[in-house]
């Protein structure tokens, strides 16, 4: 059953323009310079078919919850997918989404010099101006009422989210929301998904933010179970404008 996207709305205003982009499970809401619905859809069926076909050969790439190892060649996003799921001790398909908006972003480069891809929270940004980007959390009373305030400067940065108990994805934990930054969306995604499997309540925020800052290319990283925040790394907490 389709839920309302509504942490779509937390990103603050952006000259650039919105459009949306789906094929299958794929949901992109996409900010570039101008309309490229053609040309990201084409980008999302090259990558997902990459991925498709890695997984018609090897089935067990979908469902693994455990570090993947590579025995062959493949497709530069599978490498990054499992090298990920290798870096923060997950199954490679927990880089998925951070994988497909990041490679869609990269794509849409080549038509727009700044572009931000959100697909299902997982958040790829190449932008010339610092940007706010707000927090849902679910029913924790921080929700929507604090963000994190990101200079990408020339460098693309990533954020991804992970929750144990909102959304569909997987997660084996109860954090609210598990945030991380880094230049690759694809080990945000894994990584938000592992420092996530780690808190099972409010008193593991600690243990899951020293696991989170052990992981390679994690710049910074935030947790929220119900009223209490943990943070590390180089990340800008900041309040959000009420209305």
């Amino acid at each position: 059953m389709y839920e309302p996207r509504k942490y779509r709305n937390i990103l603050s205003k952006t000259r650039l323009v919105p459009f949306s982009v789906t094929v299958k499970e794929t949901d992109l809401l996409i900010r570039a310079h101008k309309h490229l619905e053609d040309e990201s859809r084409e980008l999302v069926l090259e990558y997902r078919g990459y991925i498709e076909s890695y997984i018609r050969a090897y089935p067990e790439f979908a469902t693994t919850l455990v570090p993947w190892q590579i025995n062959s060649p493949a497709p530069m996003i599978i490498r990054d997918m499992i090298q990920a799921g290798q870096k923060a001790g997950v199954g490679p398909m927990a880089a998925v989404a951070g994988a497909i908006a990041e490679y869609v972003g990269k794509g849409l480069l080549a038509f727009s010099n700044e572009v931000i891809v959100e697909n299902g929270g997982d958040i790829f940004i190449k932008s010339a101006e610092p940007l706010c980007i707000g927090i849902f959390a679910g029913k924790s009373p921080l929700s929507l009422n604090i963000g994190l305030k990101l200079d990408p400067g020339n460098t693309p940065i990533s954020i991804c989210t992970s929750s144990g108990t909102i959304g569909h994805s997987l997660s084996l934990g109860k954090a609210d929301a598990a945030c991380v930054i880094s230049e690759s969306c694809a080990l945000a995604d894994a990584a938000a998904t592992a420092i996530g499997n780690c808190v099972k309540s409010k008193a593991d925020i600690r243990t899951a933010i020293e696991f989170g800052k052990k992981i390679e290319g994690v710049k910074g990283l935030l947790v929220i179970v119900g009223d209490k925040i943990g943070a590390w790394g180089e990340i800008e907490i900041v309040p959000l404008r009420s209305g």
